[in-house]
């Protein structure tokens, strides 16, 4: 028996969906009903009523779902438990991060708070490529700090009794195409024209639900030909001509200022997000308190490095 059949079995009787419980764990669907399948077999009674629409948990499931939680609980809890032991002997600040901010923001952050504490030892947790899945590493006490988007539409899940935040800044994301021989889009976005060939980051990060309700306010014939959840797997696609993507500014700042790429719409398509820092209420490592209390005092980049350099004319 391995935990990630327990993990699967959460998600699945939470979503009641293959496809969306495949999705949240990051694996095929096909792989996911193989895991469930083998736990089914080594407890010897299936879990869930797939004859119905949606499935359903069978009596087994039901008996059997609290227990699966304690045990990762426990799990969870010893594995945290030994590595706040393992972490306390070290000064190493542990950051989740959303892999934009990883690459535009993260790295200035660092260097700006050097020049106030010297030094300083971080690390990543291992990346997930859902919002929720980032959002769940500092929740279960994983890392020290969530660098994450935020909107007063799209919020991380996290208790704020349990959590606090400072606002560093703000980042847009502009939906671009390549330009055509007149410098015109090629994908150009307008509403009500024929559907445009969108690259999608799918269903479960941050901009995926941030674009979602944008959409459902602006209804816009679409059609989805490539998803990724990563923006600079966008932003490949979309040099390659294959649609419009909508890519953080900070990712595209040379490639608007020499023409590569375009803005495919006006500027009331742009969609703007904060860019927060979270960490527990709860008083942490003297490292953690230390970054916490600097962080406060220093006059920190509105946005990422790269987007602070583009000319206003760009992209606008």
């Amino acid at each position: 028996m391995e935990l990630k059949w327990l993990e699967d079995v959460l998600s699945l009787s939470s979503t009641l969906s293959f496809s969306r419980a495949a999705r949240e764990r990051n694996i095929t669907q096909s792989a996911l009903s193989r895991r469930v399948k083998q736990l089914e077999d080594w407890l010897g009674s299936p879990l869930f009523d797939r004859s119905s629409y949606p499935i359903r948990l069978t009596e087994a499931g039901r008996t059997f779902l609290p227990r699966a939680q304690e045990i990762l609980r426990q799990v969870q809890g010893a594995r945290q438990e030994l590595r706040q032991m393992h972490e306390i002997a070290t000064e190493t600040l542990i950051f989740s991060t959303l892999n934009t901010l990883s690459l535009t923001y993260f790295p200035g952050l660092i260097r700006r708070m050097e020049e106030r504490l010297g030094p300083l030892k971080t690390r990543f947790c291992e990346q997930r490529s859902s919002f929720d899945g980032n959002v769940a590493l500092l929740d279960r006490g994983e890392c020290d700090f969530l660098l994450t988007y935020a909107h007063e539409a799209v919020l991380p899940e996290l208790d704020p009794e349990r959590f606090t935040h400072r606002r560093l800044g703000a980042e847009r994301a502009i939906p671009v195409s390549i330009p055509d021989g007149s410098g015109e889009p090629l994908h150009a976005f307008r509403s009500g024209d024929a559907p445009v060939r969108l690259l999608s980051y799918g269903s479960s990060t941050f901009f995926a639900r941030r674009l979602a309700q944008l959409f459902a306010e602006r209804p816009t014939p679409l059609v989805t030909v490539y998803e990724n959840p990563m923006s600079i797997g966008l932003k490949a696609m979309v040099l390659a001509g294959r649609g419009v993507a909508w890519v953080p500014e900070s990712l595209i700042v040379e490639e608007l200022r020499s023409g590569q790429l375009v803005p495919a719409a006006d500027t009331s398509w742009y969609i703007t997000a904060e860019i927060r820092l979270y960490r527990p209420r709860q008083q942490g490592r003297l490292p953690v308190e230390q970054f916490w209390t600097a962080l406060g005092e220093s006059g920190l980049p509105a946005r990422p490095q790269g987007a602070a350099r583009a000319p206003v004319a760009a992209i606008a």
